[in-house]
């Protein structure tokens, strides 16, 4: 196995271009390693690209770490950055990672989804912005060419106000979501929803949005709609973690007691 360490992107790029496979945090792609799933021949290290780590405003570059973003992210981030792994994964693990690797399961993914983030991407030949619904398009799949290399996340300059994000699993620690949820509400009422694993890509639970974001001062019933709404639009399938019952189920109570919060 040939290793490189670049220490620029222009390099980095580069070398993706010339075939090698991107190593970040590791934390997934060592995984795959170890169980014999990919025997990459040639990788390249991006911990020394300066430019990876960078954070800037709302441009968040792709190698910035869970604990970064854990201490200095945007609530829901941060609240989503706590949950993944143990402090030793959450130091070497990057957004960027999360993003590339395109689990359904992403604890990253609710919350890019429920701003509208942006995936920034670039190859030796230049860069380009994609909007996430155009990134994401299957389970572990994106639009990501062979020669491009995931830069940053760009979120939008304003972020709504209140933000919640929550996850259910078989535990309540190091664990892999059996759905993840993020919502967020501004002051005048508008309401967005991202989904985690209870689809083949991170989901917005769009009329369930737009039916919240109409009513200023949600009821009871409003609230239950709500519910509903969300677990409509859920797409799950039953897996070796959960039923498509349960999973359809679980995402409408989340969901409905995010944006309880947001509402306090």
């Amino acid at each position: 196995m040939h290793f490189h360490h670049p220490t620029t992107l222009a390099d980095a790029t580069q070398a993706v271009a010339e075939g090698a496979t991107p190593l970040a945090g590791g934390t997934d792609l060592m995984v795959e390693v170890n169980f014999r799933h990919r025997r990459p021949e040639h990788v390249v290290g991006l911990r020394k690209v300066e430019e990876l780590g960078a954070w800037e405003g709302n441009r968040i570059g792709a190698g910035v770490t869970w604990r970064r973003l854990e201490h200095g992210g945007p609530q829901a981030l941060a609240e989503a950055a706590r949950t993944v792994g143990s402090p030793q994964i959450r130091n070497a693990g990057t957004i960027g990672g999360n993003v590339v690797t395109a689990s359904p399961a992403g604890d990253g993914l609710p919350f890019l989804v429920a701003v509208d983030a942006k995936v920034e991407v670039m190859s030796a030949e230049g860069g380009r912005l994609v909007p996430w619904d155009v990134f994401f398009v299957g389970v572990k799949k994106t639009t990501l060419a062979a020669d491009e290399l995931v830069t940053a996340i760009h979120l939008p300059e304003s972020l709504p106000e209140r933000q919640a994000f929550g996850k259910v699993g078989v535990r309540s620690a190091m664990v892999i979501a059996t759905v993840g949820c993020v919502v967020t509400r501004t002051d005048d009422g508008k309401t967005t929803v991202g989904l985690g694993s209870v689809g083949p890509t991170p989901l917005r639970a769009s009329r369930a949005e737009e039916m919240i974001s109409s009513v200023t001062r949600p009821t009871e019933s409003d609230l239950a709609e709500f519910q509903k709404m969300v677990s409509d639009e859920a797409r799950p399938i039953t897996d070796h973690r959960s039923t498509e019952e349960y999973r359809r189920h679980a995402v409408g109570v989340l969901a409905r007691r995010l944006l309880e919060r947001c509402l306090r």
